[in-house]
Order: structure tokens, then sequence, then C-alpha cells
């Protein structure tokens, strides 16, 4: 789009709308998901979604002038709104506790995977051929859902107890296990039968429960660690880190590439020690290694003042650790737990709601990054996150719960207070 003789004439403030304008609707969209998923079912609002995403990408692909590239990016900026509680909710409810955490993790797997493969394609291709890649996305995603059912839990909370089951079967099979669990979700929407018929704005009115209460104020901090720990500022200026390092011949397509192999490497490092070690010990080895690696980088352009050095290896490495760490703990963890953590008949309110503190958050770090820069300096920009990094990792340590192997009955129960589970 910068080149010469682009269809829209390119220049800061273009960039800067196409830029904010996806990013303006995802918060307000995390909330709309809250209530499409209780009102129609987790399945049914992917179908919904499909529909404004593949439009999205048809106005981008056809814009030849500013108006219908920012429709197009709105609108797509509004699905990954949509889709941010959606997906992992809609996991968290259909998978068991064993496999939970791998698919869970697959979800930012799968946004690397998105991120590189877009950055190979537009290496190549134009932006507009780019956008009609973009649109098989959607349509692939409806020939997918058609083949898997609704989430039985939603069914069954919904008084569609027979289809649920159904759909649990067909998902978990016949084992003991598999049957125990169904039986409990059947118990627990009987007691709770006359809370299942609750309007929105009575269940708005639950957040002062405990079981609603104490979870969502745990993702929200899990959420603004993450983003204020510079996950997304660090992405825009990792390649000025880089040429800083190295110099300024580094090819920008290149660096970004290598960038975004890491990510989507240690994405699937998350997948399988996610498994192995359960949420705290990842939350809390990312979280270090974050806010260390970002005060090592700090301390290194402060004691070098931007002068070339024999030393380049150490930014370059304070900045591979910053992306390694970070990928493996404080940017999946809160939507691998996000799809765990909330009770079932308040599930789409509050991931709704911590989902969409997160884009806020988003917006919030990429709007002031730049003026940090230049008013604080790179120096105390990067220390300002990562010793936010430092400090959420500390705050976690003491009330992030272990929810690896536990069926979402127990953690439930757990912020419930009601005792005899190991969560």
């Amino acid at each position: 789009m910068k080149e010469p003789g682009s269809v829209i004439p390119w220049d800061e403030d273009t960039a800067s709308w196409i830029a904010a304008m996806a990013a303006l609707p995802m918060a307000p969209g995390c909330l709309l998901a809250g209530w499409m998923m209780e009102k129609f079912g987790r399945r049914n609002s992917h179908y919904i979604v499909c529909a404004p995403l593949l439009l999205g990408w048809i106005f981008i692909s056809c814009a030849n002038n500013l108006t219908l590239m920012l429709i197009g990016r709105f609108l797509t900026g509004l699905c990954v709104g949509l889709l941010g509680p959606l997906v992992p909710v809609y996991i968290g409810e259909t998978s068991e506790p064993k496999t939970r955490g791998i698919f869970l993790a697959a979800v930012s797997l799968a946004i690397a995977v998105g991120i590189l493969v877009a950055h190979i394609i537009g290496t190549f291709i134009s932006w507009q051929w780019t956008a009609v890649i973009c649109c098989l996305f959607p349509i692939l995603s409806v020939i997918l859902l058609s083949a898997v059912p609704e989430s039985p839990t939603w069914l069954i909370y919904k008084g569609q107890v027979d289809k649920g089951v159904t759909a649990y079967y067909w998902l978990r099979g016949y084992s003991e296990e598999a049957k125990t669990e169904l039986q409990k979700i059947i118990e627990r929407r009987k007691t709770t039968e006359s809370e299942t018929i609750l309007t929105w704005r009575e269940k708005i009115s639950n957040l002062k429960s405990p079981e609603l209460l104490k979870p969502l104020a745990i993702m929200i901090i899990f959420f603004v660690t993450c983003q204020f720990s510079g996950v997304n500022a660090i992405a825009f200026y990792s390649i000025e880190i880089v040429e800083k390092a190295v110099g300024k011949g580094i090819d920008h397509y290149v660096a970004m590439l290598i960038i975004d192999a890491l990510r989507t490497v240690m994405s699937v490092v998350a997948c399988v020690v996610c498994k192995q070690y359960g949420r705290r010990p990842l939350c809390l080895i990312s979280g270090i290694w974050t806010g260390l690696s970002m005060i090592g980088l700090s301390l290194y352009l402060y004691w070098t003042d931007g002068k070339p050095t024999d030393m380049s290896w150490l930014p370059l490495s304070c900045l591979m650790v910053y992306i390694c760490a970070i990928s493996i703990g404080l940017v999946p963890l809160p939507w691998m737990m996000c799809g765990e953590v909330f009770p079932t008949k308040t599930r789409g309110l509050g991931s709704g709601i911590s989902s969409a503190t997160t884009f806020l958050a988003f917006f919030v770090v990429v709007k002031t990054a730049p003026r940090m820069m230049s008013n604080l300096g790179e120096v105390y920009t990067f220390l300002f996150y990562g010793v936010v990094a430092l400090v959420g990792t500390g705050i976690m340590y003491f009330i992030l719960p272990e929810t690896k192997g536990k069926s979402l009955q127990e953690i439930e129960d757990k912020f419930r207070g009601i005792k005899n589970n190991k969560v």
C-alpha cells in the first residue's frame, strides 16, 4: 500500500486511521459476543460472525478508496472482538480436562500461524490479493463448523437435555469419566434451573456473585498484565531494535518473518508444556523472564546511549528471550483460562467482559507507546514494560488457580467456595 501509484494515497494520517479502525470495534465486539453466545449458542454465534468477516475482507479486497478500506477494517476488527471470547468458551466446553489445555493453547498457535502466513503471502503478492485469499477462511470455517455439534453444556442449560447428551457423547465418548462429568452437568443444571431464564440485565447483576466476580478480577489482571508487558508495542518496534543491534542494512521483511516464525515455534512449545506443567508454573516462568528480558534491554540501551558496541548480541538475545517467554505464557494463558474459569450460567458475560478488557488495554498500549518512546525514551519505556510484567506476575502468584486436569464443574465449585475439590 505504501508503494508509488497505490490506489489509496498513503500518509501518516491514513496509516493511523487504518490501524485504529480495526482496533476500535474489538472491545464492543467482545461484549456483543457475550450476549450472542448466551442467546444463540456457541456454534451458531460462530456461524453469524463468519458473514461480516467475509464481507469485511471483500470490502478490503475491492477497496479503491479510503472509505471502503475503513469499512472493511471495521468489520474485520469487529469480528476479531466477537471471536475473542467465543473460541475459548466453545473449546473449553467441548474438550475433556486432560486435553483442554492443548486445544486452548492451539488458539494462540493458530493466530501466530495466521499472522506468519499472511505476512509471507503479503511479501509476494499485493494486499488486494492477500485479502481475496483471506476471504476463503470464513467460508472454510462454515464448512468445518457444520461437522461439529453445538456446545453440550449450553444445550443442557437451555433445557435441551436430549440434544445436549447426544452432543456430549459425540464429542467425549462413553467412558466412565465422561459419564460422571455429564451427570454433574445435568445435576448442576437442575439446581440452578430457575437461574437459566434470567434476563441479560439480571445476569449483569450477578457480577456481585463470587463465582463470577473472583475469576473476572483474575482474568482482568491477567489480560492487563499481558498487554502492559508491551507485547504489541514490542512487536511494533522489534525491527527498530534489531536495526540498532546489527545496523540499518537489515531487510525488514526478513526480520519480520523471522520474528513471526519464532512466535509460531514458541506457540507450538506452549501447546506441549501447558499439558505437562499446568497454568501456574507457565505463568510464573513466562512472567519472570518477560520482565527480566525487558529490563535487560532497557539497561543495555541506557549504558550504550544508542552508540554502536561490540555487544550487539545482547539486545538481540533480550528480544529473543522476550518473544519466547511471553509466547509460552502471558500471551496464550489468559485466552486459555477465559474458557475455563467462568460459571456456565454467566460464561458468556464473564468471557465477554474480560476479553473486552484486553482489547481496551491493547488500544491504550498501542496509542501510548509512540508518545512514551518520544517523551520517556526507549530506556524507560522498556523498563516500564518489564516492571509491569514482574509486578503482574507477582500478583498472579497469589491469585491464579491451577485448572490443569480439572473439569469445568470443579473449577466453578472452587470459586463458589465448595470444598473437596483439587483446584
